[in-house]
């Protein structure tokens, strides 16, 4: 049963696999068992950070039959069914919903970008279909529009839309978001840069959807606790730390998939999972591995 409003740091979680058709099961244990005893309040699969357009719908269903018989009503359960077929993300919706997931994540439909009144039809026929709470996903540097203010505020009055993880980094747009909901206190509001997490808080977001929570749970949970707490000198301290782990592993290669692959590598060396990469993209060479390695050791995060 979702939390309303859920709250807190829902880590983006990587998916863990041995080859393109395989899922590293062990691997996904360690990783959230991992990410549940560091405090966090549930786990996002099958977003941007799981690489889940790379996936399969074979490997999406074990995916997220996995995580739900892993996480065993711990933390809750979010599952992102973004996709350009209604049908199929339909689909998943209802894989989802029989494996006990709590709520479901959607991206506008891309390739071809619709306009706002379309979005809005979307999500309405979607959501009436749907047999879990929606999380709308502002991702517009990968699926090419903006899910405006407006339309974010005309979505809030449909009671199975509960909320949004917004990963535009456009902190006027978050902005406008929190003044346009204030009467809304139960619509959630979660930012996907971990860099503005803090920040958002502060102004008044529900938490953050941190992908490296997958790495350091601890930190991000204390960082969110800080911001609710106001306790600024922490905060400081702990937004360093932050702004370190992005700044080191997050554009290795200046990839666009950089911050993924550093991830997955900083997991594997820290013992954790695989860091095989679903085609069309391949996991670090031995090159940038070594970077990543020498990275965590000035962090002070592996020895």
């Amino acid at each position: 049963m979702l939390s309303k409003p859920l709250r807190g740091i829902i880590p983006p979680a990587i998916t863990p696999m041995l080859d393109n058709d395989t899922l590293d099961i062990i691997g996904l244990e360690n990783l959230l068992n991992r990410m549940i005893k560091g405090g966090v309040s549930g786990v996002f699969i099958l977003g941007t950070s799981g690489e889940a357009q790379n996936l399969s719908y074979l490997v999406r269903r074990e995916l997220i039959k996995h995580t739900c018989r892993i996480v065993d009503g711990r933390i809750q359960v979010l599952v992102g069914i973004t996709d350009t077929s209604f049908s199929e993300s339909l689909s998943l919706a209802v894989v989802a919903a029989e494996h006990g997931a709590d709520a479901l994540v959607s991206a506008p439909p891309y390739y071809y970008a619709p306009g706002q009144d379309e979005l809005i039809q979307y999500y309405v026929h979607l959501a009436k279909r749907l047999p879990l709470p929606l999380f709308l996903y502002n991702m517009p540097s990968n699926v090419k529009i903006m899910i405006e203010p407006k339309t974010v505020l005309t979505l809030s009055d449909n009671p199975n839309i509960v909320g949004i993880k917004d990963s535009s980094a456009n902190g006027s747009y978050f902005q406008k978001l929190i003044h346009l909901l204030h009467d809304k206190p139960d619509f959630g509001l979660f930012v996907g840069p971990e860099e503005m997490t803090a920040e958002a808080v502060l102004m008044g977001a529900h938490g953050g959807v941190n992908g490296g929570a997958n790495l350091f749970p601890e930190l991000y949970v204390s960082l969110y606790n800080a911001a609710v707490e106001r306790d600024f000198e922490k905060i400081s301290v702990l937004q360093s730390k932050v702004m370190d782990i992005s700044l080191s592993l997050y554009d290795i290669g200046r990839f666009a998939s950089s911050y993924i692959k550093g991830i997955k590598s900083a997991l594997n060396l820290l013992g954790v999972c695989s860091d095989y990469m679903a085609e069309p993209f391949h996991k670090f060479e031995e090159r940038e591995r070594n970077i990543v390695r020498d990275k965590l050791v000035e962090l002070d995060l592996l020895t």
